[in-house]
């Protein structure tokens, strides 16, 4: 039975272009620093097992052990250990391919203390990808608790760095994955492809406990708009030659076009693969819904809910048990069933139809052919899936500088500033630091700090510049306080730079020098002048009875001064007085004499005046 279901997999496989489709392998590169005969970059094929140091690097030194050079054994028993000692660089195990599964090397190669293994391939051949057993092989409880690296390298590689250790020659090795993923801008897309089948063994449960774990960081990227996640499930469709076939029947939907393996790969008992196809489409639809409705990371709880309440093995795997997790979710189930459709109808589900469509690789993505998958900006994830490996992972898709707070935390990344400042530009009096920790390492950048700019190169110098400088750090400039005075080389209304105030001479950053006004006699120099040099200014005053005028730099006599000062005041105050009394004066006689023409006016009307002549009379008398 096993042996036919296979075959029709493998036809599905084949006819959907997965078997020899277009798979890319993932690498990243592998730089040999020592000797200067193997100097150079090299590439390498990350193993999809363990963790990859994704948006890192490693550095550390070959062993090519002389007993269990494949690795296939435990090394305790050949008494070799590979731990780093105190002081020492980390071990990179090299082990030759063969003879027993990829997975087992690195896990003794782990259990021996090794920081990382090369495993060098025994034929010449393009790199290939180290993945899991498959089946029942699968089932060791060790394949999960892989956490070195690992690598494939080429044949050639391989030979030339054990002629270089046979000779005695210390090979250095620096592992770098930062460029494994690319990282174009602040924000990361990823799809993670995945199934509804809880009974298909050791990576069904991984998947699952991976969901379960990963949910809540998910949710938090999701939700604070870092990434856009999108769940796929791969479905193949059944050669038209078998659509009425009963394998075909019990294993698809929508006359064959869209199938999955049956669970328990046993056609007599239990679901059918048409039962894991149609859960794979609600759960599909659940995410399309959720997503139109402003809440796509409602598919975690989903996932996760029903994991829990409907397995398989409880006989709970059904539509039944998935509505009431959706309805307990807040979704309209009518709008998912109305996206499900038909799945008895001999039409194209457009939903399964744009999976299958997006299963092809494009672009530099490969096919997916391994479930499950994570595809993290257009590259295939290479590792196990896990939490903070997978987290990893994402956080190395950002543009740097751009990472989330959380993909800052001590258990994803080390945070380079703590040492030395990352070598950056620091303000010891302030605790204002150049040095902005990234995932990737560190970037030296002035801050800006309260609204306030600083400026600079962030290596050697950063200044405060803008209004306001002057109120952090002084703005960088000098400041000084004696005797209970204060002068400071900063200028607010200054955008940027430091000048040392009057009475001093200096850079105005580090240091002010107080200006000696009279040894240097820049004041204070009439002859009758007594000058004494202050901090930052001068007193000079004047001999007998004299008083010192500053702006003419003088002596002058007090007593001429102060009489001379007295009879031009009451000058002052004469002058404004007969100007008052004249003014009025004149204020008077202008109203008087308007008055009296005012009065006038109006008893000519009445009567005449004397000054007024006879009107004369233009009557003509005729002769009578």
């Amino acid at each position: 039975m096993r042996e036919h279901i296979g075959f029709l997999v493998c036809v599905w496989f084949l006819l959907s272009g997965s078997c020899f489709g277009k798979f890319v392998v993932e690498k990243n590169s592998l730089k040999v620093t020592l000797p200067d005969s193997l100097k150079d970059v090299y590439e390498c094929a990350i193993g999809n097992f363990g963790v990859p140091q994704y948006g890192g690097t490693m550095v550390g030194i070959v062993v090519y052990p002389a007993a269990n050079q494949k690795a296939c054994k435990s090394f305790k028993d050949v008494n070799v250990s590979f731990k780093t000692k105190p002081g020492g660089m980390p071990v990179f195990l090299l082990a030759d391919r063969g003879d027993c599964y990829f997975t087992l090397k690195a896990w003794n190669a782990q259990n021996a203390g090794a920081a990382a293994i090369l495993v060098a391939d025994d034929r010449i051949e393009s790199l290939i990808t180290m993945d899991t057993p498959e089946e029942e092989d699968a089932r060791a409880e060790y394949l999960q608790n892989i956490n070195i690296p690992s690598a494939l390298i080429s044949k050639d590689l391989g030979d030339e760095i054990k002629k270089e250790l046979s000779k005695g020659n210390m090979i250095n090795i620096n592992l770098d994955w930062r460029e494994a993923l690319p990282h174009p801008d602040e924000r990361v897309e990823y799809e993670f492809w995945t199934n509804s089948n809880d009974e298909c063994g050791p990576k069904c449960e991984s998947q699952i406990e991976f969901v379960k774990n990963f949910k809540g960081a998910a949710q938090i990227l999701e939700q604070k708009g870092y990434t856009q996640f999108t769940p796929r499930y791969i479905t193949w469709y059944c050669p038209e030659a078998f659509i009425l076939s009963k394998q075909c029947k019990s294993q698809c939907i929508n006359y064959g076009r869209y199938c999955a393996p049956d669970p328990e790969q046993d056609f007599s008992r239990g679901y059918d693969g048409k039962d894991v196809v149609v859960q794979n489409l609600r759960q599909a639809c659940f995410f399309k819904v959720a997503n139109e409705s402003g809440k796509p990371w409602l598919w975690w709880d989903y996932v996760t809910d029903f994991s829990i309440r409907c397995p398989m093995k409880e006989n709970k795997y059904t539509k039944e048990c998935a509505d009431q997790v959706i309805q307990s979710l807040g979704i309209d189930i009518k709008q998912i069933d109305k996206c499900i459709g038909d799945a008895e109808a001999d039409a194209d589900n457009p939903i399964l139809k744009a999976e299958q469509d997006a299963q092809m690789g494009k672009g530099s993505r490969g096919d997916v052919t391994i479930l499950p998958t994570l595809v993290i900006n257009n590259r295939q994830y290479r590792g196990k899936l896990d939490k903070g490996a997978v987290l990893k992972a994402i956080c190395s898709g950002f543009e740097e500088s751009t990472e989330p707070s959380i993909c800052l935390t001590g258990d994803i990344e080390t945070n380079e500033c703590l040492q030395n400042n990352g070598g950056c530009w620091k303000h010891k009096a302030a605790n204002i630091t150049a040095c902005r920790d990234t995932f990737r390492g560190r970037v030296c950048e002035c801050p800006i700090v309260q609204g306030i700019k600083f400026v600079g190169d962030g290596y050697t110098h950063c200044e405060a510049s803008g209004v306001l400088r002057c109120e952090i750090s002084n703005g960088g400039c000098w400041k000084g306080t004696k005797g209970g005075r204060t002068y400071s080389a900063c200028i607010d209304d200054h955008t940027k730079g430091c000048r040392c105030p009057p009475g001093f001479r200096g850079d105005g950053i580090k240091s002010c020098e107080d200006i000696d006004e009279c040894k240097e006699k820049l004041a204070c120099q009439c002859p009758e002048c007594k000058c004494k040099d202050t901090w930052g200014s001068y007193e000079c005053s004047c001999n007998g009875n004299l008083l010192y005028m500053h702006e003419h730099d003088a002596c002058i006599n007090k007593d001429v001064n102060t009489e001379f000062s007295w009879g031009f005041l009451w000058v002052i105050i004469l002058g404004f007085s007969v100007t008052g009394v004249g003014g009025y004066a004149l204020y008077k006689y202008r109203i008087r004499h308007y008055m009296d023409s005012e009065i006038r006016a109006i008893m000519a009307q009445y009567m005449p005046l004397d000054n007024q002549g006879e009107v004369p009379n233009h009557i003509t008398h005729g002769n009578v």
